[in-house]
């Protein structure tokens, strides 16, 4: 056995501090990066009516962060891995933060879609460029838990988004401003204090960690140097050919079906719960159930993917739920079981999410790892949620119903299972070809 691999004490010990350290503070993060983005669908409650947007045009307005998101993932993770996580990461938060407090001054839907836009720029490149500082720190059996644990940050920024939102909505009138305004000021301003803090807290790689002792320092490094030396990949590619290779693009395709259930409900789903007739308290409580439920599961089966060691039908099982919950999501009418089956739809979502960057991590050179996954991010929120958002709003002012618009994502969910399938398919052929061929 490799000496590297035969340190069971020094292993648990190492990655036990490594992970205390790092992803606690992370969590916190990105709970807020997660509800400065999706505060707009709380805040819609009141603002809507205040700036006269119809659901085309609210629509159009959510989905704007994600079409600027596109354009400046790739550019912002290859900056990130230049300058070093702590640096950029700061950068992200306390541009985001000012944004979203900005957004309490809009006047209109020019100004709205302005500051969405900017919200979007300014955020990007945030959630792959952790994917990638996890890469750093954390050996592959790890990386399913890991991300899934991290990205619990993900339900719980509704969760607790929710009712602390529907709270300050209810300061309507102090100082003369709408509780929407407040909403935006008040949960935009703690990212960027957060921000500073990233500057004296983050360490960029392991070799620099001076928290570890000098053994555990040294048995991580080897140990992340010999898994990358060891990597098969795509190859050393150009940014935009990534764009075209069959592993990015499909799952870029993929995960876009977990990014519109996620985004399209943490957009709409305010809206839609509050349509059985609820006030904007008992929708704040309403709208979190499903998160803190999705919370709870992802984690668990983030876990169960490790132990198993499988990524495939641990990513394929939850955007089966997804399809499922969302087709019979759009047949009740009734408030009880809407929140059963949109609760069903956010653990698919969700719990999707460890698995799958655990696998598309495995398909991407460590030389392409900054850009690929940030195009499978990008790509993903601009199909997910800059078209999906839109397209719920269409059909939603076409038919007046909050429950059929979600149809085009149970669609999307079933095609994602069979490029999945496909994908996964062909790399178990050419793993078997390598090895055949190595053994030869």
């Amino acid at each position: 056995m490799n000496d590297i691999d035969n340190h069971p004490r020094l292993e648990a010990e190492t990655m036990r501090k490594v992970t205390w350290r790092i992803i606690p503070f992370l969590i916190v993060c990105y709970l807020l990066a997660l509800i400065d983005r999706g505060n707009i669908g709380m805040a819609a409650l009141q603002m809507n009516d205040d700036l006269g947007l119809t659901k085309k045009v609210f629509g159009f307005a959510g989905s704007l962060f994600f079409i600027a998101y596109f354009f400046f993932e790739v550019p912002s993770n290859l900056a990130l891995q230049k300058y070093g996580a702590r640096k950029w990461i700061a950068r992200i938060m306390i541009t985001w933060g000012l944004v979203s407090a900005g957004t309490a001054f809009v006047q209109g839907q020019n100004s709205l879609f302005f500051m969405r836009f900017l919200l979007g720029a300014a955020e990007a490149g945030f959630f792959p460029g952790v994917v990638l500082y996890l890469t750093y720190w954390f050996p592959a059996a790890y990386r399913a838990r890991i991300i899934a644990t991290f990205m619990v940050a993900v339900p719980m920024g509704s969760f607790i988004g929710s009712p602390i939102s529907a709270l300050l909505l209810q300061t309507d009138g102090m100082l003369g401003m709408r509780g929407w305004h407040w909403l935006f000021i008040l949960e935009g301003l703690p990212t960027v204090l957060l921000g500073f803090v990233c500057l004296c807290f983050l360490t960029d790689r392991p070799e620099q960690a001076k928290w570890l002792s000098d053994e555990q320092r040294n048995w991580l490094s080897a140990r992340l140097d010999k898994e990358r030396n060891e990597k098969k990949s795509v190859g050393r590619v150009s940014v935009w050919k990534l764009f075209r290779t069959k592993e990015v693009l499909g799952m870029a395709l993929v995960c876009s079906a977990a990014s519109a259930a996620g985004t399209v409900l943490n957009v709409w789903q305010p809206q839609l719960l509050k349509s059985f007739g609820l006030t904007v308290m008992q929708t704040g409580l309403v709208n979190s159930v499903p998160y803190v439920i999705a919370s709870v599961l992802m984690i668990l089966w983030g876990r169960h993917s490790d132990k198993k060691g499988e990524r495939r039908w641990h990513t394929a099982i939850p955007l089966l739920l997804i399809a499922g919950g969302m087709l019979l999501t759009s047949a009740t009418r009734s408030l009880i079981p809407t929140v059963f089956l949109l609760s069903c739809v956010l653990v698919g979502a969700y719990s999707f999410k460890g698995p799958f960057w655990a696998l598309s991590s495995t398909w991407i050179a460590p030389s392409a790892a900054a850009a690929g996954l940030a195009a499978i991010n990008a790509t993903s929120n601009l199909i997910g949620g800059g078209l999906m958002v839109n397209v719920y709003g269409w059909i939603k002012e076409e038919t007046g119903s909050y429950a059929l618009a979600l149809l085009p994502i149970a669609g999307l969910a079933v095609a994602s299972v069979l490029i999945l399938l496909s994908l996964s398919s062909d790399a178990s052929q050419a793993a078997r070809k390598a090895a055949a061929k190595a053994t030869a």
